[in-house]
């Protein structure tokens, strides 16, 4: 039986944290469902399909990679639908571990048999959110050593100087 991992997140667009924690997650479960939410409250940056095309180039022919997308269900019950035994999530400050341990909990109610696993942000990756990548790019700052080198571009296309 293969141990299945959801991580979830809008990805808008994904960075090199991301990255990181799908990679160190890789070397604990067999396979990483990278989950792309759809928020119908949030205006991402990238379309849907921008997303799942950037992931897909940065783990192109990885075999414990897969994508997918989930917007009408709750997280665990996507988990149960998926197979999965846990659900994958980086930390980067205490602020991000109190609102993860509430979800957590919430989860553990639903869905005792699905497990959180929490990710320690790497040093270099800490200060790397989505947000902070997005607003900095629109003004139209360096963040070639916070994404992928792809995501890079397609950042300086969205956000011509």
């Amino acid at each position: 039986m293969s141990r299945i991992a959801i991580y979830p997140g809008s990805f808008d667009p994904l960075t090199c944290g991301h990255v990181d924690i799908i990679r160190r997650g890789l070397a604990i479960f067999d396979q990483i469902v990278i989950a792309v939410a759809v928020n119908i409250r949030k205006q991402p940056l990238f379309s849907l399909d921008e997303r799942l095309a950037i992931i897909e180039d940065e783990f192109q022919g990885h075999d414990g990679v897969v994508l997918d997308t989930f917007s009408d269900c709750l997280l665990v019950d996507y988990a149960r639908r998926k197979g999965a035994v846990a659900i994958l999530r980086g930390l980067r400050t205490s602020g991000d571990f109190e609102y993860e341990l509430q979800m957590t909990h919430m989860n553990r109610t639903l869905a005792p048999t699905i497990e959180t696993v929490f990710l320690a942000a790497s040093p270099q990756t800490t200060h790397i959110s989505s947000s902070l990548i997005k607003e900095v790019a629109r003004f139209g700052g360096d963040v070639s050593s916070a994404v992928p080198d792809h995501v890079a571009r397609r950042l300086s296309a969205r956000f011509p100087s």
